[in-house]
Parts: C-alpha cells; structure tokens; sequence
C-alpha cells in the first residue's frame, strides 16, 4: 500500500485472502455507512457479541459506522476489505492525540468471510497506517473466547497476549513487524501466491479466444502448442466464425463453452480485450493471459486502458499475465500446459523462468533446448500489469517441480518485498538473473560522495548480493550457471580440479578459475603416487593434471577415478579433446560411470573437436560445454552461491542507546523549518540519538570567533567550510589543517569561508588521530530504499572509489560483509605491522548507520567523512546531510498485489 499516511490518507491495494481470491483494501468513506450497516447486520449474535462484548442495539451500531466514517487524520483512520463490490470487514484505529505513540484498534470480518485471512490483512494494512503515523503499537482487547481475533494477533505477534483479567484479553502489536512476524507473513504470502496462480500454471481447461483459422496468427499458434505439446486439461477455441480452429472445436463466446474453464488466453485486438475478461469473469476463470499488444507499452493512453484492464481483472478475482506476452508453459506432463507461441518448445526439467521480454524469454527457451536444460515453468511477463516476479517467487518457493529459478528483469514494482521474498528462495534454490541497465547513464545526481557513487545498477547489485541472487552479465552464461544448478549438488568449497588431455585448455582453464575465485589446489604426495602409477604417461601430476593427447580410455577414468575419491578437491573440470588417436565417446562412457560413482561431488564436462556431442554426461545428468571458460564461469557462480548458502541468515543487532522517538522529533522539525542540506547542530543532534560519535565542533561566522573556538578546542585545529554543497571541500580550498596558533587560524579563516558560501559559515575542530580514514553514508531511492554506503575516505575517497553497498535493513553478516569485501581491507586489520583497528567499533557504526536509514528515509543523503579508525575505535570528522518529505513509497512488509497504476 503506497502511503502518504503522515499526512492522513493511504493508498487503496489488492491483496490476497487465504484462499488466493482477491480482495480490496482501502481507507472507508462516508459512502460506504450503508455497506457497514449490512455488515454489522450480517453478524451473528456471537459475533457481534465478540466484537463489542455485549449484543450491541441499532444506536450502539450507528455510531459505530458514524465513528469508522469521520474523515481520516493523524489520530484516526479505518479500512474495509470488499469482495466482488462487498464490503467483508473493517477495521480502525483510533489515538488520543498526535504525541500517543499508541492507539487502539478493532477488527470486525463478516460472518460468511471467517477463516480467510481477511481479518489479518486488514491488521497488517492498519499496522502499516498507523506506523506512518508515528503509532508504534495498537493495543485492544477481547474476549477470551474470541478465538478468531487472538488467532490474528498472535499471527503479527506471537507475544500479542499482555494478560487476561476477567475473561478480557489484553493485547498489544507492534506496528513494525519483527523478524519473526516477517517469516509468517512471508509463510501467508507464499500459500495465498500458490492458491491464486494454480488456474494460471495448473489449469484444469483453457480457452483460447482468437484463435484465427489460418496459421500463422497469435492465437492459432497458441492453440497449436497447446494442442501439439499434449494438455492434459480440456481446451478450446472461441472464435464465431469457425466450428473448429487446428483441430480444436471452436465456440462462439466464453459463455458458449460446454464447460467451466480456468484460464482464457486472449489474442485479439486491444480494444476487444476488455470484453474478453468480462466474459471470462461471467464464466468463472481464474487467470487471463493477455497476448495482445496495444497496452502500456504504447504511452499513457495505452497504459490508461492497461490499468482499466487490471482493475477490471481484480474486481472479479482473475489474476492476469500480460498484456504483451509470449504465453505461460508448464512442463509437468500432468499438466503438459503450453499456453505460448514461442517457436521452442521445453523439455521438461527443474529451471523455472520469468522474463519481462518476450524477445528474452525466445532466447532463454531456445539457448536451454540447444543446451538440454530441462525447464519447469515458463512465464513471459510482458508488461508486468498484474502477475509480476515477486508473485512467482512467492509460488516457486515450494513448488517440487522447480529446483532452481531464472529471471530477466528490466523494473522493480516493489524491490523492497522483492529482496525478502527472493531471499527466502534462494536459500532454498539457487536464483539467477539478468538485470538490464548497467550502464552508467542513468547515475544519480548528488552533491554527496555517497550520492554520487551510488547508481541505480548499484542499488541492483546490493539487492542481489544481499538475497544470494546470482547475477550474470548476459544470457549465455545463465544458461550455462543454470545447467550447473539445476541438476548437480552444490560444490563444498572452491577447491578445483581440471584433469584432461589438452594441457592448454587445461591452463585456459586454470586462468580462467583464478579469476572466477576458484582455487587449483595442488595435490597431496598421495594422490599424486596414485596418479603416477595409474597415468605414467602424463605430462606431469600436479593439478591441473594434463594426462597426455594419447591418454586412453582405462587410463583416464582411472585418473578421475583417483582425484574424486581423493575429498581433496570440491569440484571437477574434465577436458576432452577429440583426435584420431583416441576413443572420445568411450572416454566419455567411462566418465560418466566415474561420475555417477561420486554423485555429491559437482563436475562439468569440455569436449572439443568432437561434432554434436552429448549435452549432458551420465545419470547424474552433468553438464557439457564447448569452452573451458564457459564451464569454469558457471562452477565459479555454482561455488560462490554454495558459500552463501553456508553463511549463517544473519540477524539485525540490538543497538543500545538508540532514541528514535527524539530524532525522528528533531527531523520533522528541521523539514518543518527548511527541506535540503542541514546545519551541523542538526546532524550532530540526530547522529547523537544513534550514538554515533562526531567530532567535536564549533561553528562560526567571523574570525575573532573562529580564534575563540580554536582556544577552546585546543591547538592544533582544523578549520572547514560549513557549506553543505561542497564535496571535495580541499580542492577548494575549503579545508586547513594543523593550524598551531591563533596567527594562522586568522589567516586561514577568509580563505575557507569564501570557499563556499560565507553565511554557512566555518568549522572549527581540533585535529583528531587515526590510523585509517574510512567513509560511510546514506542515500535514499523511493524505490529501493535508503542505500548505506562504507569504505576508504578522506581524500582518496573517489581516487581508490573502494567501496560497498546495502540495503537496509542490515543484518550483522551485512555489516562484517561491506567492510570485508573492500579491496583495502588488510588496512583495518594490521597491514604490513599498522594496528588493526576496532573492527567491532567498525561493524557497529554501519549497523548504527543502517539503523538511521531504516528509521528515518526522510535522510536523502548523509556523508561522514572522514571517519578515522584506529585500536581505540571510530569517530565521524565531517558530516552532512540533506533532508527531504518522504512520498508514496512502496511498504515492503506488506501483502498486497501490483498496482494497477
């Protein structure tokens, strides 16, 4: 629900019951008194017992629906749930005044609506409203006997229950879900997802309308597909002017059909589309894939009639693909759907695939049959109006057909709920994608190193890093990961063998590993003895091991044989070239029997010189490839992808001394008085309530000043610009260091203050130790959200541009991640006999920084640098900071669809 509830209103949003229906949430109005009249008058003599402790009479029940109906405020709002038009609950909270941080709530679900999850989404929508509001908890109570509401509350919190005193239950929920309540959300979010993409992906009938007679047209093609790729369901075609299309006996509307029907996909011209899904309704489908282009993708008046389109799919419960697709496939000869006009037809396997181009999603088909990788589901999203790639994740997480999941994306709808939910399924599957748009065209703009570094492909970058999603630069090599992927186990390290019979490829492949981040270990005395006595003819025993051109079958096996068995190494590269003087697919047989032996070690195959060889080798299904390079590059992201699987999930820390309420207070002052960069009492006052440490300064707007503050700061001091626009201060001349005596702070200070703008005024600050200079800041992205950067500083902060990114929240393994992927981190742990400095203290100033990100967007950007490290911890010289109003931003702890608009 996109929000801008700071000032009293929210957004309306689709979301999904238990059952995978679709209801809608939004704020109530006075329009809607009769609809809350009925359903009070709906309820049951329990129900309305439960609700308002007694059996409430006609007056108690108007003011009720007088008090839901007022308008909303900073102390007051209401949602109601509809179905089909309906409305099926309601619930609200109410505040004293605007400085209680708590407020109480009700929920009240319709008799026939019980057992749905509608109640719940109706509490964390109203969670979600009232946190913006400043509320951090709503607090009731109930009934003992109300098993229903208790059910929800502990659902958000299973420490809702604060107590019971005479039958009534005191409860009290965190507006801001924690951890826990974020994995059962997640856990609603993936069954509701299953429940409602089942008539999409496992349709029990599909219909096709406008399915011309000819071939050649969209909808011919589809149906063909259909017809020729075996559905197991029953099909049909709609078209008024044919008694069949392609075999297919057609019909001459939805409603014609001898039977009921699940998914209808649509070919016919934009403008008839709408009639098409309001016919689908009548006959009860559940999904529409849209083939048809003319949406979106057209400009605004294209992207108005999309929206109408999805609003009209919404209100009748269809979930929608499209417009602008290629189709939707699923391979599970159960099912046996082939719902797409792609020219390619899968084998069915485990990857699962979700493009937003159809053009990509050609190629993705085409390159897994040429290279036989077996797919699950396919799914052309085009323009992503409704079913978008978190509602996929969600249905993929537990889906036994899928083992591991491509995505080509060019948008994020909600990157926030996209980095959860992908998160969860990576740990379970391994995830790769294709992000476009690396290029550098699109950099922010920011008068902020942090700013300035972070692009938008940044924020992708950390978005996957942090998830575990394999990121690859083209569709070739995610092919080529997904191979190793899908079917072979996870290497338990990076240790790699390369054994073969061409000793160059075997170097290419060794260059090749190094810059993947594997290893080529060398061997141990053992099994080099082993190898000696199985392969004398070999060039040499050390890995990688280049067993000769003449190498023959027996001796070869026997070497591989020797190497799996040794737990010396955690993967294989087999190298196979072709000549006349060797058996190459009896070579390959005994391989493939060495490697089905040892089935939980991964191995990829290289046969060169050979025409067509097998795409795959053995039982176990390993993969084969032309070019060293392609299969060490699909190990390296197999490795890298294991490791973090094995890292621990990582949990936010507990961060003493934090006092939100206060700078949350101070922020919404500052906006009040000014929106952009911030004086130094204001950031040194708000980093204060995270307690982070800042160097102690003055600041002044004339010299004799600037000679008292140095006085009192004790020399040597440093005198700086204090205008907040200025980045690179000491190119300017905006910064003086190590100035002894009041002589030379007199002669600096006009140099400085002119710098920039003189009504800034100048800092003044003694000069502080450190061994090492770091930086580390915040950027806010409306869509992403707040971005925390952390690396080398000082001047050489964009000379070395050594630096890493996250996205908040932070967990403890993102803290210790960002500084130890810095390419000059043997700075901070002792470099050459320097002392290490306090990596704990480093840690808990990003976790501290990460905090004020999460709890305050409203800083746009932050800058501390530099920030001086040493053994006795960290302390933030220079800061700035630039405040800005918070719009509708994306919420990612909430369940709720795509919106239309």
């Amino acid at each position: 629900m996109g929000t801008t509830a700071r000032a009293g209103t929210v957004a309306a949003a689709d979301a999904l019951t238990a059952e995978g229906q679709i209801v809608r949430i939004r704020p109530v109005t006075a329009a809607d008194a009769a609809g809350l009249e009925a359903l009070y008058h709906g309820g049951s003599v329990d129900s309305l017992r439960m609700r308002f402790f007694v059996v409430p009479g006609d007056a108690t029940l108007k003011a009720e629906v007088d008090r839901l109906c007022r308008p909303p405020s900073g102390t007051h709002g209401s949602l109601v749930a509809l179905s089909d038009g309906t409305i099926v609950g309601v619930a609200s909270w109410e505040r004293g005044d605007r400085d209680t941080d708590t407020a109480d709530f009700a929920v009240f679900v319709g008799e026939r609506s019980r057992g749905e999850g509608i109640g719940t989404l109706l509490l964390e929508h109203l969670c979600a409203w009232a946190r913006a509001c400043g509320v951090t908890r709503l607090v009731g109570q109930t009934l003992a006997g109300n098993v229903a509401m208790r059910r929800v509350t502990r659902g958000l919190d299973s420490d809702a229950e604060i107590g019971t005193v005479d039958e009534v239950v005191g409860l009290s929920v965190p507006t801001t879900p924690g951890e826990a309540s974020l994995l059962a959300m997640d856990v609603r979010d993936r069954s509701t997802e299953r429940a409602s993409l089942g008539p999409l992906l496992a349709p029990r009938a599909v219909a096709v309308v406008g399915a011309g007679r000819r071939p050649g047209g969209v909808g011919h093609e589809t149906l063909a597909a259909l017809r020729d790729g075996g559905y197991t369901g029953d099909l049909y075609a709609v078209n008024p002017n044919a008694a069949e299309v392609a075999g297919v006996e057609a019909y001459r509307c939805l409603s014609d059909l001898p039977g009921p029907v699940d998914l209808v996909v649509v070919a016919v011209p934009a403008d008839a589309v709408t009639a098409v899904v309001e016919q689908a309704a009548d006959v009860g489908a559940g999904a529409v894939v849209v083939l048809s282009s003319g949406f979106g993708e057209t400009g605004p008046a294209g992207q108005a009639k999309q929206s109408d389109l999805v609003r009209l799919a919404r209100k009748h419960g269809i979930r929608l693909v499209g417009p602008n697709c290629l189709g939707v496939v699923n391979t599970d000869p159960e099912v046996a759907l082939n719902a797409s006009f792609a020219a390619v037809t899968p084998a069915h396997g485990g990857l699962a695939v979700a493009s937003q181009s159809g053009a990509v999603g050609i190629a993705l088909l085409e390159h897994a049959a040429r290279n036989g990788c077996g797919v699950s589901t396919f799914v052309s999203l085009g323009n992503k109006a409704d079913v978008s790639g978190n509602d996929l994740i969600a249905y993929w997480y537990d889906d036994p057909a899928t083992t591991a999941v491509a995505l080509y994306l060019e948008s994020f709808g909600n990157p926030r709920r996209f980095a959860r939910t992908v998160r969860a399924l990576a740990r379970r599957k391994p995830v790769l994608a294709v992000k476009s748009g690396r290029s550098q065209s699109g950099r922010r703009a920011g008068a902020s190193h942090t700013a300035a570094a972070a692009s938008p492909d940044v924020s992708v970058d950390a978005l996957f890093a942090q998830a575990g999603v394999i990121r690859v630069d083209h569709l070739g090599e995610l092919i080529d990961a997904a191979r190793m992927l899908t079917d072979q186990p996870l290497p338990g390290g990076n240790r790699l063998a390369i054994i073969g019979n061409a000793g160059g490829i075997n170097v290419l492949a060794a260059d090749a590993a190094e810059y993947g981040q594997l290893t080529v270990p060398t061997l141990s005395p053992q099994v080099t003895a082993k190898l000696t006595a199985c392969a004398p003819g070999a060039a040499g025993y050390d890995n990688p091991l280049d067993l000769g051109a003449a190498a023959d079958t027996a001796t070869v096996a026997a070497a591989v044989e020797a190497v799996a068995a040794s737990g010396e190494v955690d993967a294989l590269l087999l190298v196979v070239a072709a000549t006349r003087a060797n058996d190459v697919p009896g070579t390959l047989a005994a391989l493939a029997a060495v490697l089905d032996r040892h089935h939980g070690l991964p191995a990829a195959v290289v046969v060169l010189g050979m025409s067509e060889p097998s795409t795959t080798l053995g039982a176990r299904n390993a993969p084969v490839f032309d070019l060293p390079e392609r299969a060490v590059t699909a190990l390296g992201h197999a490795a890298r992808y294991a490791a973090w699987r094995r890292e621990p999930l990582g949990h936010q820390p507990a961060l003493a001394g934090v006092d939100t309420r206060t700078a949350r207070k101070l922020v919404e002052s500052a906006l009040h008085t000014r929106e952009g960069w911030q004086t130094y009492d204001v950031i040194s006052a708000v980093l204060a309530c995270y307690g982070i440490g800042l160097l102690t300064t003055a600041v002044v707007f004339d010299v004799d000043a600037a000679v008292s503050a140095a006085r009192a700061a004790g020399y040597p001091v440093v005198l700086k610009s204090a205008d907040p626009r200025l980045v690179h201060k000491s190119d300017v001349g905006g910064v003086r260091l190590h100035l002894r005596d009041d002589a030379q702070v007199r002669r600096a200070f006009a140099p400085v203050a002119n710098a920039g703008d003189p009504s800034c005024g100048v800092l003044v600050q003694p000069m502080a130790p450190g061994d090492v200079e770091l930086t580390t800041g915040i950027v806010h992205d409306p869509l992403f959200g707040s971005l925390v950067m952390f690396g080398l500083g000082g001047v050489h902060t964009d000379v070395h541009a050594d630096r890493s990114f996250a996205l908040v929240p932070l967990t403890d393994r993102d803290t210790a991640r960002m500084w130890q992927g810095l390419r000059t981190a043997p700075l901070l742990t002792g470099y050459r006999g320097a002392p290490a400095v306090d990596i704990g203290a480093v840690e808990d100033l990003i976790a501290r920084i990460g905090r004020l990100a999460e709890d305050l967007p409203e800083i746009a950007e932050l800058d501390l640098n530099p920030v001086l490290a040493g053994p006795d911890g960290v302390l933030a010289v220079d800061a700035k900071m630039r405040l800005a109003t918070v719009g509708a931003e994306p919420d990612p702890s909430l369940r709720q669809l795509r919106s239309p608009d």
